[in-house]
């Protein structure tokens, strides 16, 4: 039997006396104020925000005399008749009262309802047919039932429905599934103590609700075992008891219930002088027989429980207060002006500027650190050396080798006019250059559309994301940002359109790089004039940057050497028209994401959501909570306000816990 500090044996004896009616004693005074903050907490609901009690769980198989042993601890009559009588978990509240007068009333859906003794019964099945309805459904909601009466154990109890295998008429086919899973839910913390009532009659092993208590409880450790109907089956009880073939870990209590018209203390009477002189009953240790013995255990092993998880509980109570606290104070104020609604808005506005300054611009990323999608500047470096590398694959000179200089000679040929004949026409280099770069002309265009719709994404989904906390104000901020977007990007768009004209437009650099490359690839003109008046060598040479070219169809005259140092010309200058679309639209775009972070996107989003009547409307919006964030916050603050209450409840308690401890030294 479990002890509590402050109990010694000569109180132990006199505890479980047999005889010792009613069924209070001194002990109930220690226990009350234990079992009250425990009451106190499971009336505040606080095993919702999932911190759970120490509970005594009643359960059993269908007839086993499960309402009977509660019947003889309340000394109150429960409803009795074929099939499930309890539908749904009971909560049995029970506390000594010093008044000779019993006062007894019913908790349920909000709402206490009186009783008495005569008419607890009927009251109970009204209740339960409301909380379940009128047939033999059952339910999980609970009903509180407490009894203040003069003798009773200070004891809170749980009794759920019997377990039965087979539905009878009325009943869903699935009752044992859903009797099992309410029966699991309630043992299966750590924190229940299991009162198993098993009757006499049966095998313990083949008992279902043994079965469903060892899947939770395999050392028994929590589990007590109440034997009914003694008196109807005693051969072989005190072997069942003593052998403990399935693991009873707190022990075994026979009890012999009120039979008929008996009054609860005749029943006690008779049950006293059942086990005192049956000839087999009476062998049975007058520690476990009885049910005042049955009482002064429970009492015990439910103080002794709630010592122990006391301090558990209340520092569950603390963790979970604070966790609440902490996201009740990360969600937004709840705005109630326009001036808390702008300055909540231009935080938001602040806030998305930071982030998109950091993965758009200097690259830092340690908001997304997970999500390669986000690290923006390595994404846009890749998409420039795709570019690069798209417009160098589609550079003229890695095609129609074949018609080499065939092009070039055409086009002077139309380009020539009346003058000296070793003057190359610019017009026929303009001519072709602007052939090649319309061949490209469309890859710059496609590349920075490509970037603003990479960016659009971006930029969209950190506005989003900084402006979660109002909803309302979501749409609003989600049309500002594409509209902002779409107007960068169209400026964009038409200014890389004039770069890309700007090149069709004029052949000009200063680099360096030209004339010297020209050089280097026109020594190359020597070679092929030799190699082209040699009639016993192939017409074939390897050129730099084409590659190895037939030239057979080619004769050296003037025109084929001008044509030659054209396309000299055009390779040379080339490499400088590809390098100038590539840095020339890396600077642009670099330049303008500064400018849509830095202050296109403030300037214009502040104004279309401000500017107007539309904008006006998209501030006050910010003044209407959104249904979840308003759901959000209620059901903070009132699980806060719970908590609270509760951790009040249970700072008191932990000195008597403590106070127990020392007066027992």
């Amino acid at each position: 039997m479990v002890l509590l500090p402050g109990m010694n044996s000569q109180t132990k004896q006199e505890e479980t006396a047999p005889d010792s009616t009613p069924l209070i004693s001194n002990f109930n005074d220690r226990i009350r104020p234990l079992l009250d903050a425990v009451d106190k907490l499971r009336h505040l609901k606080v095993m919702d925000e999932g911190i759970q009690l120490p509970t005594i769980v009643v359960v059993g198989d269908q007839s086993s005399g499960k309402s009977s042993v509660l019947e003889s601890l309340a000394g109150i009559s429960l409803p009795r008749g074929q099939g499930i009588c309890t539908r749904v978990p009971l909560i049995m509240r029970l506390q000594n009262h010093s008044s000779p007068e019993p006062k007894l009333h019913l908790e349920f859906h909000g709402k206490e309802v009186p009783t008495d003794e005569a008419n607890i019964s009927e009251a109970i099945s009204s209740a339960t047919d409301e909380i379940a309805g009128d047939g033999k459904c059952i339910s999980n909601t609970p009903l509180t039932l407490v009894v203040n009466k003069k003798g009773v154990p200070d004891l809170t109890m749980v009794d759920l429905p019997g377990i039965t295998r087979l539905a009878v008429h009325g009943q869903p086919e699935d009752i044992y599934e859903q009797v099992s899973n309410m029966i699991m839910e309630y043992i299966k913390p750590k924190e229940s103590i299991i009162l198993n009532v098993l009757p006499a009659t049966v095998d313990f092993p083949t008992c279902e609700s043994i079965r469903m208590s060892q899947k939770v409880d395999k050392t028994g450790e929590r589990t007590l075992a109440v034997v009914t109907k003694v008196d109807k089956y005693p051969e072989g009880l005190l072997e069942k008891v003593t052998a403990d073939d399935v693991n009873i870990g707190l022990g075994y209590v026979c009890v012999r219930n009120r039979i008929g018209d008996e009054t609860y203390e005749e029943a006690r009477v008779e049950e006293a002088g059942l086990f005192r002189s049956h000839p087999l009953l009476s062998k049975i240790d007058k520690s476990i027989v009885g049910v005042p013995v049955l009482a002064q255990k429970l009492v015990q092993i439910q103080a002794a429980s709630i010592s122990n998880f006391l301090p558990d509980i209340v520092k569950k109570i603390n963790e979970k207060l604070n966790q609440n606290a902490a996201d009740l104070s990360s969600m937004p104020k709840n705005l109630s002006s326009i001036a808390d609604a702008v300055t909540a808005f231009m935080r938001i506005l602040g806030s998305a500027k930071e982030t998109l300054r950091k993965i758009l611009i200097t690259g830092e990323f340690n908001e997304f650190p997970n999500e390669g999608n986000m690290h923006c500047t390595a994404r846009l470096a890749e998409m420039l050396d795709t570019y690069a590398a798209e417009l160098e694959a589609k550079s003229p000179w890695n095609n129609n080798k074949e018609t080499f200089l065939t092009e070039e000679i055409s086009v002077l040929g139309e380009t020539k006019g009346i003058g000296l004949p070793n003057f190359l026409p610019r017009a026929a280099f303009l001519t072709i250059l602007q052939r090649r770069i319309e061949v490209v002309a469309e890859t710059p265009v496609q590349f920075a559309q490509k970037v603003w719709n990479y960016v659009e994404v971006v930029f969209l989904r950190v506005l989003m994301a900084k402006s979660s906390s109002y909803p309302q104000l979501q749409s609003f901020i989600r049309r500002a940002g594409h509209n902002v977007m779409t107007k960068v990007r169209d400026q964009s768009i038409e200014r890389v359109k004039e770069i890309v004209e700007m090149e069709k437009m004029a052949d000009y650099t200063c680099s360096p790089d030209y004339i010297t490359t020209w050089t280097r690839l026109m020594l190359q003109q020597q070679q092929f004039r030799d190699v082209m008046n040699d009639m016993s060598k192939p017409k074939v040479l390897n050129f730099e940057m084409l590659g190895d070219v037939e030239f057979g169809h080619l004769k050296d005259t003037q025109i084929v050497q001008q044509a030659f140092d054209i396309k000299m010309r055009l390779m040379a200058y080339w490499k400088i028209v590809l390098r100038r679309l590539v840095d020339s639209l890396a600077l642009h775009l670099l330049y303008t994401v500064q400018n849509l972070v830095n202050k296109d996107m403030e300037q214009d989003i502040t104004s279309e959501l401000m500017g107007g009547p539309s904008g006006v409307g998209g501030i006050e919006r910010m003044l209407e909570e959104s249904p979840s964030v308003a759901t959000k916050r209620d059901k903070l603050n009132r699980s806060i306000k719970l908590l609270r209450d509760s951790k009040d409840v249970v700072a008191n308690i932990i000195d008597r816990i403590s106070d127990y401890g020392e007066g027992s030294n």
